[in-house]
């Protein structure tokens, strides 16, 4: 079988926007480094509606924001400040911790915003950690055209380009769009591999994709994606963790009392702030949404 599992999507419901969560799940963790898979919109947002999600922690991930349509404004405890667009990708990796906040810019808020995006987090691998935090935002994709497909190469290597993000693990990640009678082989060297359906419809090896659910495919096997009236896919993936990984809220880390520190730092005040975006924070949550079956 090409398709080993199929993740159907969490659908948290924001007010302004849904948002679909496929990792993690009690059915699976991880895909190669991806442990957290989110996709949200497309949403157009009211007059005076905005995204505004407040300064909050990480540690021991990297995190991938990949837009479709909209613009995100970044702001970090480093000092970083970039607005998102599509067809820029924002990794921010959080290391030892980092802090965050992402909101629609000034400009955007007079009209009705639009969303629609990815937004992923990647595990740092064993001995990397606890590395030092650092943020990049690159628009230098490597984009690969066939006869009615377009694929932008997001992180690692895939059809023969490869993307210039850094990547902490062995990573593949890209967007996929498929015209009508479009087709693209998907790579097989990748420990892990899944798809996601975002817009429009497609297949791989013959099987219908399921909107907005992640399709797991079988290690090793050459696949085709095809569409037959055009659609927009995610390919992610990469390189198998053979250490667990534990999720909880905003931190994810191979140990859990390392969590537990975390959870006490960020009570306590002893993260950083973040550089014109003080005043506000999430507070942490008794039972937070995001975490790993254990």
């Amino acid at each position: 079988m090409s398709i080993i599992q199929e993740i159907t999507p969490v659908t948290h419901d924001l007010g302004a926007f849904q948002v679909r969560r496929v990792l993690p799940s009690p059915k699976r963790t991880m895909v190669g480094p991806f442990i957290f898979v989110d996709q949200f919109g497309p949403s157009q947002l009211k007059l005076g509606e905005a995204m505004d999600v407040r300064p909050h922690p990480h540690i021991n991930l990297a995190t991938v924001t990949w837009l479709f349509e909209g613009a995100i404004d970044h702001r970090d405890s480093l000092g970083s400040f970039a607005t998102i667009r599509p067809g820029q990708v924002n990794l921010m990796t959080a290391g030892r911790g980092i802090v965050h906040s992402e909101r629609s810019p000034q400009e955007e808020r007079p009209k009705p915003p639009r969303l629609y995006g990815m937004q992923t987090w990647l595990a740092l691998p064993d001995g990397m950690e606890e590395i030092d935090p650092a943020f990049e935002s690159r628009q230098d994709l490597p984009q690969v055209e066939d006869t009615c497909a377009t694929a932008r190469v997001i992180m690692g290597s895939l059809w023969g380009a490869k993307a210039p993000t850094t990547c902490h693990a062995e990573t593949i990640y890209a967007e996929i769009m498929l015209a009508a009678g479009g087709s693209i082989p998907i790579d097989a060297e990748a420990d892990e591999r899944a798809v996601m359906l975002v817009g429009g419809e497609a297949k791989i090896g013959g099987q219908d994709l399921p909107l907005y659910t992640l399709v797991v495919l079988a290690p090793g096997e050459v696949m085709t994606l095809t569409s037959d009236k055009g659609g927009r896919v995610m390919l992610l993936g990469g390189e198998a963790f053979t250490t667990k990984r534990h999720v909880w809220w905003n931190f994810v880390s191979s140990r859990r009392d390392r969590i537990e520190q975390a959870k006490a730092d960020w009570t306590e005040g002893r993260f950083p702030k973040v550089p014109g975006d003080e005043i506000e924070w999430i507070p942490i949550p008794e039972r937070p949404l995001t975490r790993s079956a254990e």
